[in-house]
């Protein structure tokens, strides 16, 4: 009787033990599932995180990017807030590089990111406003092109203008014109005549009037004549006048003109060919105007 109750004691108390070894390894083995599982949700969310932060940043370094190439040649603080963009960008891009970035890692990136967005704004708007004042600046640049050309244009067309005028205004004139028919004897004695026949040479005199712009010194005058048969006296050359084309000239004169006085000038134009009755016109040119013309008739016939 006392070893059947002893030995009924020893199997409930292997049967005891036995249900505590049980009892200890399941809750162990829960325990160590939970841990896992609450390590791995940590991780997933953790990565998740990261993920998004990863997402957040890639969206606003695009938009970075994209206004740093579409703008090369910002100066001033453009050009330093755009260097500040990049330095924040590469503060962000440290940390999620990290493997095992921390939490507080993690939530300065976002915070970052937040700013760069706020930044990558503001550029923006600048670059908007600084586009739009170049455009203003622009069309202001135009008028003023527009109104120097003008003024250079209108610069130009006044000098021309004043040294056209500063070209006539020192172009000389002549006047009290007296043209006669001379018959010239070998022995140097002399006769006015009206007779064709007996004239051989023309003598033109006038006067160089006063001109204050004219400076003294040598001026060359040019003397045009014109038989009454159109015929030109042309020994001389030709001259390009200003308004009556190229014309042959018979005689060059060359006069020592003193600035602002009166000079008398007294020319003989010999023909070697005989004259012939009509009309002869003498004009005089200085500087290709014609400052003075005179006349003279020459008969067929009579004694002088």
């Amino acid at each position: 009787m006392s070893n059947e109750t002893s030995g009924n004691g020893g199997k409930i108390l292997i049967g005891v033990l036995v249900v505590a070894l049980i009892g200890s390894w399941i809750y162990f083995s829960t325990s160590k599932t939970e841990i896992i599982n609450n390590y791995t949700t940590q991780v997933n969310n953790l990565d998740s995180a990261k993920n998004a932060i990863q997402a957040d940043f890639i969206a606003v370094s695009a938009k970075a990017d994209s206004l740093t190439q579409q703008n090369t040649q910002l100066q001033g603080d453009l050009l330093a807030k755009s260097n500040d963009i990049q330095q924040l960008k590469s503060n962000i891009s440290s940390i999620l590089r990290k493997k095992n970035a921390s939490d507080k890692e993690l939530a300065e990136a976002k915070s970052m990111i937040a700013e760069l967005n706020g930044k990558v704004a503001g550029l923006l708007t600048d670059l908007a406003k600084a586009q739009e004042e170049n455009k203003v600046l622009t069309v202001k640049n135009e008028a003023l092109t527009t109104e120097n050309t003008n003024l250079n244009t209108n610069l130009t067309a006044t000098t021309k203008e004043k040294e056209r005028l500063q070209d006539i205004g020192s172009t000389l004139h002549a006047s009290a014109f007296s043209i006669q028919a001379v018959r010239v004897k070998e022995d140097g004695t002399e006769r006015v005549t009206k007779s064709a026949k007996r004239a051989n040479t023309i003598r033109l005199s006038f006067q160089i009037d006063k001109n204050k712009i004219t400076p003294s010194g040598a001026q060359d005058l040019y003397v045009c004549i014109t038989a009454p048969n159109g015929s030109i006296f042309s020994e001389g050359g030709k001259i390009n006048t200003r308004e009556d084309g190229t014309k042959a000239y018979a005689n060059k004169i060359a006069v020592q003109y003193v600035q602002n006085a009166v000079l008398p000038i007294s020319y003989d134009v010999k023909q070697a060919s005989k004259f012939v009755e009509g009309d002869y016109l003498v004009e005089v040119y200085h500087n290709g105007f014609k400052i003075g013309e005179g006349k003279t008739t020459l008969k067929k016939g009579g004694l002088f």
